[in-house]
């Protein structure tokens, strides 16, 4: 399988050419973009999760909360995908920025109205949902096309850690704003949600649009090229199921109040601790990328995230939680970095809308759909038991794959091979 890279030109043969993303305008807009969405999403997430809490005081509430979140991702997949290879990605990205926009004024608006309810919320999160799905699908594809080849494994990790940049200030800056006023907090995403639509906008994505395929090959294109390709299969299935079972951030609220006894400022340095690890890595890893034992890399970054998480769920004091949570952040931006770069790195830009797509559904397979058997375990088994047995299953899954899927476990290099 012959590996593409990045799809924006590069200078003419003897320029020099800065493998340094941000000097590079289109990936600073992109960036910008990223992360001003991401930060809005994140004021939402802690803010509806505490406000849904405070509502029912039920955990399994918080894990309908990812629920509604990942189901337009699951249903959506076989429209997003194509839609990211069709149409121009920037302007995908700036209709769903805009769409979040007008959910974040719908949450100011009945939060106001002083009767919301679940439903209500839940109602407005499938909003939020649909515009994560076609937004995940485009703005994964368009990373190639916002910087010159020789860019675009630093492109790759920094376009990571916008995420994980809104994860330090978000959640922290959600619970503040949240505690003066669920309005207040809601307000301020709409805010950086504006400013997102503005820098997509202004983006300029190299991107090579072709007819798609006809029937259903066009559709499933993207989920044959993965099962086709068994290292990208691995790596994506690998962080599917390990997230799935080692995720907790769905149930830090029950966390915050029940077991730390701390108020929403404690939710938020819960939430930002992962993005602490994992923005210091993201830091590391630009200055000094993998460059051998890629695989075996990522299966011992895996088993550590489960082993932190198992330690968070056995946890009774706050520094011990967050000190482990950062272990996680950590050890998860390892992850994804290598997983990101084999994505972009291997697939074809005329199929990479739909293979991140199906991306994408894993992706919210994990992180929302793990919130959902986070929520529906503690229902049943207590909150840190489901914590637990979750970190337990993280580094069981990473011993199973590394034995599935030996060319992975054994994959060194993660730079672009030729035909």
């Amino acid at each position: 399988m012959t590996s593409i890279g990045s799809d924006a030109p590069s200078p003419a043969s003897g320029a020099p050419v800065s493998p340094i993303a941000f000097r590079h305008r289109n990936f600073v807009l992109f960036w910008l973009c990223r992360l001003s969405g991401t930060f809005a999403i994140q004021i939402v997430s802690v803010a509806v999760g505490w406000q849904v809490y405070d509502l029912t005081r039920d955990p399994f509430d918080l894990g309908l909360v990812g629920l509604f979140q990942f189901m337009p991702a699951f249903v959506l997949v076989l429209v997003t995908g194509p839609a990211a290879d069709r149409f121009p990605r920037r302007l995908i990205m700036a209709a769903c920025c805009a769409a979040e926009a007008v959910g974040a004024a719908a949450l100011i608006w009945l939060t106001l109205a002083g009767d919301i309810s679940t439903a209500a919320i839940f109602g407005v999160l499938l909003v939020f949902g649909v515009a994560r799905a076609f937004f995940g699908a485009a703005s994964s594809a368009a990373i190639p096309g916002t910087v010159p080849r020789e860019a675009l494994s630093n492109a790759i990790t920094w376009a990571s850690s916008a995420w994980q940049f809104a994860s330090i200030v978000g959640p922290v800056a959600g619970g503040l704003l949240y505690g003066l006023g669920p309005e207040i907090a809601y307000g301020a995403a709409f805010a950086l949600l504006i400013f997102a639509t503005g820098a997509a906008l202004l983006l300029k994505v190299v991107q090579h649009r072709r007819a798609l395929e006809a029937g259903w090959a066009g559709l499933v294109a993207g989920f044959a090229y993965v099962f086709r390709e068994k290292i990208v299969l691995g790596a994506i299935t690998l962080d599917l199921f390990a997230v799935l079972l080692g995720g907790a951030i769905g149930l830090m609220p029950a966390v915050a109040r029940d077991v730390l006894d701390v108020g929403p400022w404690g939710l938020g340095m819960l939430r930002a601790a992962p993005g602490v690890g994992a923005i210091a890595v993201a830091i590391m890893l630009s200055l000094v990328p993998i460059r051998d034992h890629a695989g075996r890399i990522m299966f011992v970054c895996v088993g550590l995230f489960g082993l932190a998480g198992a330690v968070f769920g056995l946890s009774h004091t706050l520094w011990l939680s967050i000190a482990a949570l950062v272990v996680m952040g950590g050890a998860d931006m390892v992850s994804v970095t290598i997983r990101e770069t084999l994505m972009q790195l291997w697939t074809p830009d005329d199929v990479r809308g739909r293979v991140n797509a199906v991306n994408m559904m894993f992706v919210g397979a994990s992180n929302e759909l793990g919130e959902f058997r986070a929520g529906m375990t503690a229902a049943v088994i207590g909150v840190m038991p489901a914590i637990v047995t979750g970190g337990a299953g993280a580094m069981a899954v990473a011993g199973l794959w590394a034995y599935w899927f030996p060319g992975l476990r054994l994959a060194r290099s993660l730079e672009r091979r030729e035909a």
